[in-house]
């Protein structure tokens, strides 16, 4: 009998611990439908196809995306659901970031950072763009997170911090991966009863690009690091775990495999805040200048 393809739209699948995931899918028995978004399509299809992966079993499909660019997010969210057609979006993976201070102005004219705008905001609208078919597939949403959201002890400076040019001293990757997962938050209370709402620690991954271009050092030594194949490992999990706590609000799953208890995320789940930092579709184009 054959084993239906099950289809997985993705941001930050180029290299690192996103195309590590892939590639461990990609030797697995279940046949896989890939939708990524990349900045450098071809280096990133040269990448795979370095694998030799089985292309009778699995399909890769590679779509532009900048994610610094919101108009790239809209035309990328055409081409993946025009590629889906008819069938479900299985799972929404959300993995892209960068590790980015917030000492220059925002891109294209935005007065956001960089790093808010890939770490959050553009994510945050992808999913506002793929909503409809997400919610007719009951997707699972896998939201990549990290342990850095403890870094932001008082939320009152996150808008002043993830500004463009802000030259913030304090954490921007804290404070934009804190918002991630006020967003996370978010998106669980939209999509009760339709879709599943994961955010996952890959746990402290020396080995990828994140800091690339920045003084942030992850140590090699440190007990706690982790290889990227164990980082990717960790993201996988989030993708098959059904043992959901009965609290709703408890959705981090860490890099050892246990559900964060909430206490640890406490300040992410002021409601207020969650709404504050998680703009609607009509909002975000009108204040990014996207045309409708």
């Amino acid at each position: 009998m054959t084993t239906i393809a099950k289809t997985i739209v993705a941001t930050g699948a180029s290299s690192g611990l996103g195309f590590e995931l892939v590639k461990q899918l990609l030797a697995q028995a279940q046949p896989y439908k890939f939708i990524l978004g990349a900045r450098d399509t071809k280096t990133t299809q040269a990448a795979f196809d370095g694998l030799k992966y089985d292309s009778s079993k699995h399909s890769l499909t590679i779509f532009p995306l900048e994610l610094s660019n919101l108009k790239t997010v809209k035309t990328f969210s055409q081409q993946a659901l025009k590629k889906v057609g008819q069938d479900k979006i299985d799972y929404l993976l959300l993995n892209a970031a960068i590790a980015k201070n917030a000492d220059e102005p925002g891109p294209n004219g935005s007065k956001w950072s960089e790093a808010y705008i890939v770490n959050h905001l553009s994510q945050h609208y992808l999913i506002h763009l793929l909503r409809e078919r997400l919610e007719a597939s009951r997707s699972r949403i896998v939201v990549v997170s990290s342990g850095a959201i403890r870094g932001v002890e008082d939320p009152s400076f996150l808008e002043d911090d993830v500004k463009g040019a802000s030259k913030t001293e304090r954490s921007v990757y804290s404070a934009t991966k804190f918002i991630q997962l006020l967003g996370a938050h978010w998106w669980r209370r939209q999509l009760k009863g339709k879709c599943d709402v994961v955010a996952v620690s890959p746990g402290l991954i020396p080995g990828t690009g994140l800091p690339r271009g920045t003084k942030m050092q992850l140590p090699v030594d440190h007990p706690d690091a982790k290889s990227v194949p164990e980082g990717a490992q960790s993201i996988l999990r989030a993708f098959t775990r059904d043992d959901f706590p009965e609290d709703p609000e408890q959705i981090f799953l860490t890099s050892w495999g246990e559900w964060w208890p909430k206490d640890v995320y406490k300040l992410t789940l002021d409601k207020n805040l969650q709404d504050k930092w998680c703009p609607s579709k009509d909002e975000i184009e009108r204040e990014e200048g996207i045309n409708a």
